[in-house]
């Protein structure tokens, strides 16, 4: 449906402001990357660049220091709904994926896991972002439930994806489960380092991206990050993706990943994200 004209009045989304939420905001140096304008039309970016769900701040902390604590899409009245899902769905997922890692365990394909879900990587601040740092049109690569384990300590700063000759290639998103704190590993960022070719020896200068339970955490692909030493004696959860330019082959297969009963459910939107 990529040639498919896109009514403006076709997304809804609700725009929520809970009190005690603070924002991210460092240091401010640099110009935004640019890139060459699409050679083909693509309605649906069209309709989604149009947005103004990020807030000046919010869009200023994300282009220049690489990264944004924002609200989630999901009431703080359904989070334990949310909570218990996630539980379930790692408990009933396949081995084959189920990935344990040194520090962290995930379960892949959170796209095909329950309806809960559905509204993660539709978030209108995501897609946002999306429009602003990509630059083109985008699609969802992956989606998975990632937990930090408890006592485990991070390795070396890295990047999701080194930006190239065309700019920044992917928007990665986290969203929170659990409150992300400085003790139970909250992801830490540098500041301002996307484009930085080198990996920063030690963990010197880097920030913590803390947020209560149902923030999302958006930031740039390229910036340098790695989650925080989880200090605690409990599990930290989220749910975390990445959309990449719609060019790029998808870490996930959708195609072949597709349940019948997520198909039935899914909206234009999401079937153009996923490339349906």
């Amino acid at each position: 449906m990529g040639n498919t004209a896109v009514p403006r009045g076709t997304l809804h989304y609700a725009t929520r402001r809970e009190p005690g939420f603070s924002e991210v905001l460092l240091c401010r140096q640099g110009p935004v990357v640019s890139r060459e304008s699409m050679q083909e039309r693509d309605p649906w970016f069209e309709s989604l660049a149009g947005s103004a769900a990020l807030s000046q701040s919010e869009l200023l902390a994300l282009q220049e220091d690489g990264f944004v604590v924002t609200r989630g899409p999901v009431l703080v009245t359904d989070l334990p709904g949310l909570s218990h899902a996630y539980d379930s769905a790692v408990l009933q997922a396949d081995r084959v994926d189920l990935k344990e890692g040194s520090t962290t365990t995930r379960v892949l394909d959170f796209v095909n896991r329950g309806p809960e879900f559905d509204g993660l990587y539709l978030h209108e601040p995501l897609l946002e972002a999306c429009c602003k740092i990509i630059k083109e049109p985008f699609r969802l690569s992956n989606l998975v439930a990632r937990t930090l384990n408890p006592g485990k300590v991070p390795k070396k700063l890295h990047v999701d994806f080194p930006n190239d000759d065309d700019g920044w290639p992917m928007v990665g998103f986290i969203f929170m489960i659990d409150s992300f704190r400085s003790e139970n590993g909250a992801t830490c960022f540098l500041p301002c380092s996307q484009g930085l070719a080198t990996a920063p020896d030690t963990f010197d200068g880097v920030v913590p991206a803390c947020g209560p339970a149902g923030s999302m955490l958006i930031y740039n692909g390229s910036v340098w990050h790695e989650h925080g030493p989880n200090l605690t004696d409990t599990p930290r959860r989220s749910v975390q993706g990445a959309l990449i330019r719609r060019r790029e082959k998808p870490a996930t297969d959708w195609q072949t990943r597709m349940r019948p009963e997520t198909l039935s459910r899914l909206g234009p939107l999401a079937t153009y994200l996923l490339g349906l």
